[in-house]
């Protein structure tokens, strides 16, 4: 049975329209209630959300779903996702639910499950849900006497602030550092700039001001532009600009030049390394990691694991080779020692320790290689199935022979979104570009 609610990153959608209706988000507390409900004793589910409108109404269903199964719900509000997977542990709740459709437009939204380790729920699991689902919810409710109760936890903010500042090494401090923090009018809007204020950094904040409907707007990690303009216009020594969940980063040296995932694990993976704490021999990464990581790992006698595209992907590739340090070019940097699933704020700890550590600029502390040029464009489309055209699939072989071992394509429907993502990656900027647009025309074309 194929999943049609389940995607790479659980359950997303236009906020209000299937799948994101308040009656599905219901019977997925439900269906989830009933999966993780094991045993006499009185069962808990934790939600946190980010800042979007629709969150009220998503997490009013899912309480309503949770409660007729009988599971306690406990309410943290606006919270980053890495938190969420935290304090699911640490409240020892056997579900955990993030409300959010991560960088995507506020008018999106989005459910991510975890299990009682605080792990995403695997294919299977999610597999199940959708099935309980289809096969009706009538079964299951609790007896009137059994419903659920919810409160809100007032302090898990502060949890979380604590648990961040806990993976800062305690040897080392921001002080006489200026930096920018973009929290993208997202669930990290309160934690992340106190997080720094507390290790001793200047902090200048942006998208601290949500009102619903200016989620990822302009700024976060996806739109890094806001970020560095105000690097260079406050002279920062460092920027950081999240997502509407805070799980995934992007930075920027002291002159507003970018530093992505990539770059951020080759400087984890050395700095670590040194220090022996490295496990695996190396980091694992993606489809999409940029071949200058590969090229660059390789000279620090250390290897690139490639996973698919999705932050659960690379957390099944870590505990395969037994890698404790992962992530994704988008942002999504894993570090198993300190959490289960992405966090940007203590990925940006880590690359801030080794700049406090070697009173090296940014720039210099955290550019480590040449990326290959790589050119990627996204095409939307409505209906259909346009990668199994045939004339979009003639293009992609004529694109490879073109390219004649120098370089790789790569195309792929997102996990997330109703589009198409085109990658091409290789020494021949001009032709890469070229081939970029004839696929992307081609998939236009077909689903046209």
């Amino acid at each position: 049975m194929n999943r049609k609610l389940f995607g790479t990153d659980g359950v997303r959608g236009l906020a209000n329209t299937f799948p994101m209706t308040p009656e599905i988000a219901m019977k997925v507390g439900m269906a989830a209630g009933r999966l993780f409900t094991r045993g006499e004793y009185r069962h808990r589910v934790v939600i946190g959300k980010d800042t979007r409108l629709s969150g009220y109404m998503i997490e009013s269903a899912l309480v309503a779903g949770f409660t007729s199964v009988g599971m306690d719900v406990f309410l943290f509000g606006p919270l980053p996702t890495p938190a969420v997977a935290m304090l699911t542990r640490s409240l020892r709740a056997d579900l955990g639910v993030m409300i959010s459709a991560s960088h995507n437009p506020y008018t999106d939204n989005g459910i991510k499950l975890f299990g009682p380790d605080g792990q995403k729920l695997s294919d299977a699991r999610e597999q199940a849900i959708e099935t309980m689902m289809a096969n009706g919810m009538e079964e299951g409710l609790a007896p009137s006497a059994k419903i659920g109760r919810a409160k809100r936890i007032d302090d898990a903010q502060a949890r979380y602030i604590e648990f961040v500042k806990a993976t800062f090494p305690r040897n080392l401090k921001l002080d006489g550092l200026r930096l920018v923090i973009d929290c993208a009018h997202g669930a990290a809007y309160k934690v992340a700039p106190a997080v720094l204020w507390e290790l001793g950094a200047d902090v200048v904040a942006l998208g601290v001001d949500p009102d619903g409907m200016n989620t990822n707007f302009e700024c976060g990690s996806t739109a890094p532009e806001a970020m560095c303009r105000k690097v260079r216009e406050m002279r920062a020594d460092f920027g950081i600009a999240l997502d509407g969940d805070a799980d995934r980063v992007v930075m920027a040296d002291e002159r507003g030049h970018i530093i992505d995932g990539d770059q951020i694990l080759a400087l984890i993976a050395r700095s670590w390394s040194r220090s022996g704490t490295l496990k695996g021999g190396g980091v694992v990464g993606t489809v999409m990691s940029n071949a200058g990581l590969d090229r660059y790992l390789a000279t620090q006698q250390l290897k690139l694991a490639r996973a698919k595209v999705g932050d659960r992907y690379v957390i099944e590739e870590m505990k395969k080779g037994g890698f404790n340090v992962g992530g994704e070019q988008s942002g999504h940097i894993v570090l198993s020692d300190f959490c289960t699933t992405g966090d940007g704020l203590i990925a940006a700890l880590q690359v801030l320790a080794v700049i406090a550590q070697e009173g090296k600029p940014a720039s210099q502390a955290a550019h480590l290689f040449e990326p290959l040029p790589q050119v990627l464009q996204n095409v939307r489309f409505r209906k259909g199935a346009p990668l199994d055209d045939a004339r979009v699939k003639s293009c992609i072989d004529d694109c490879n022979a073109r390219l004649n071992g120098s370089g790789r394509i790569l195309v792929r429907k997102s996990g997330t979104e109703p589009v198409i993502r085109v990658m091409a990656e290789g020494d021949d900027e001009k032709l890469i570009r070229a081939i970029v647009q004839d696929i992307a025309t081609a998939i236009e074309e077909a689903a046209a």
